[in-house]
């Protein structure tokens, strides 16, 4: 089980991700958010495979493609965890924080 702790920034609307793999290839994938776009994609995410997702154009994706259909803000860095956490719990990646830090001058 790998797991994303998302703090997305002005919105406050935390959210945790757990992908868990099924199989050698599959994975489900948990949302827990006070976003109730973000906790619509939790239903699709389920039985995808977790290497090719990786791999994949934005255009193409089951997780962008669910963000595109639920998701109201482009930016919304959930997305990209979900990737994130998919790609740790196939052995992709190594778990490692990844960071913004946004100013204005």
């Amino acid at each position: 089980m790998s797991t994303a702790i998302i703090k997305p920034g002005v919105c406050g609307l935390e959210t945790k991700i757990t992908v868990s793999k099924k199989d050698r290839r599959t994975v489900d994938v948990a949302i827990e958010s006070a976003c109730p776009h973000v906790k619509k994609m939790e239903e699709e995410l389920q039985g995808i495979n977790g290497a090719n997702e990786c791999f994949m154009k934005f255009t193409d994706s089951k997780v962008y493609e669910s963000a595109n259909k639920h998701c109201k803000h482009l930016a919304c860095p959930v997305p990209t965890g979900i990737i994130k956490a998919i790609e740790v719990e196939c052995g992709l990646a190594l778990p490692r924080d990844v960071e913004m830090k946004i100013t204005k001058e």
